[in-house]
């Protein structure tokens, strides 16, 4: 119940607010960082000769960054459902 008697889930704070944005911006940049190190171990060779990726290493990096982001979209939807479907068994 809401602090006036309207029901409803109580609002986040602004301090919460704060926390979550927080906590989602350290997520976003483990995620960038673990991305950016898996595709370039995956498609640049160490030993590179060129200043620009080549078509392959081009494709080789968008197919990578395409798959990682399928991935984490789908665990993150997954977690999410748990969280629902744990929520809606508390109440």
């Amino acid at each position: 119940m809401s602090f006036l008697g309207f029901g409803g889930p109580p609002q986040p704070t602004s301090a919460q607010k704060l926390a979550m944005a927080e906590m989602e911006m350290d997520i976003m940049s483990e995620m960038m960082n673990k991305l950016s190190s898996t595709c370039y171990k995956k498609c640049v060779p160490p030993e590179y000769k060129e200043g620009d990726l080549n078509k392959g290493e081009s494709v080789c990096l968008d197919r990578c960054v395409h798959k990682y982001m399928e991935a984490f979209n789908k665990v993150g939807q997954q977690l999410n459902n748990k969280m629902q479907a744990a929520n809606a068994a508390a109440k």
